[in-house]
């Protein structure tokens, strides 16, 4: 019988894939896999195969849909007296859930004052690496402070004694306001003429390419804190992603 040339593809990338996923090592916790960003990171990092496990912190019981993927029940209390879950790894990204997504509903959404007490309780659970995906408004964001910690709450997260912080600034499109007069809405309009003196590089970029950066920066980043500004998100998502990623990272081409 002919072999079906197919089959022996597939055979083939099966046999590849077993090295890699006997080398998937490590748990990851990610905390905020709501929205396109969420959601994009969480597929992304736990199906790539590289951690053995993923937990999600969620709120509600869900039934975990995504092989290789647990929740974790966030109980109803201050941060500082939940129960540890050991990880090597985390994410928090903040992305508000898309209420027409029921699923999202279910799981915990960190809001950015959560950010100190969150660091703290995910070095107790013995993270070593943690990225946070800090979207901003646009164009908002003070020049000296794009490439460096931005407040005392991201000090703060770095003195807990991680090995990595990987900080991602990623522009996100103006929120949709609400006006309670006609005269707010004539002044915001007269005000829109600045979205469109925002440069190019200060545009938001899709989740994936979002994801993809962050991906990228949990592999191969060195121990320490990196920032990734605005400009170097949407630059990575132009081109060559790991030459620029690298570049940032001082890593020798």
């Amino acid at each position: 019988m002919a072999l079906d040339p197919l089959h022996a593809l597939r055979g083939a990338n099966r046999a590849a894939a077993l090295p890699a996923a006997a080398a998937a090592t490590g748990t990851l916790l990610v905390a905020g896999a709501t929205g396109a960003l969420g959601q994009e990171l969480l597929r992304r990092l736990a199906g790539s195969h590289r951690v053995a496990h993923a937990r999600v912190l969620a709120c509600e019981p869900i039934r975990d849909g995504l092989r290789g993927v647990e929740t974790y029940l966030a109980p109803g209390l201050p941060i500082a007296q939940w129960p540890l879950a050991s990880a090597d790894s985390a994410v928090i990204a903040f992305d508000p859930p898309r209420l027409y997504h029921d699923r999202e509903r279910a799981l915990w959404v960190p809001q950015p004052s959560d950010l100190p007490e969150l660091a703290r309780w995910l070095r107790a659970c013995g993270v070593r690496t943690l990225a946070i995906v800090q979207p901003h408004d646009q164009g908002k964001l003070p020049e000296a402070l794009k490439r460096g910690l931005a407040s005392l709450d991201e000090q703060a997260v770095v003195a807990n004694g991680f090995d990595r912080v990987i900080l991602v600034r990623s522009a996100r499109k103006p929120l949709n306001a609400r006006f309670a007069n006609p005269a707010e809405r004539l002044a915001a309009w007269m005000l829109s003429i600045v979205r469109f003196m925002v440069p190019s590089s200060e545009q938001p970029v899709r989740a994936s390419k979002v994801a993809e950066l962050v991906d990228l920066a949990l592999r191969i980043a060195p121990p320490g804190v990196h920032v990734a500004a605005p400009e170097l998100v949407w630059e990575s998502a132009q081109g060559d992603m790991q030459a620029v990623v690298r570049r940032w990272l001082g890593l020798a081409g």
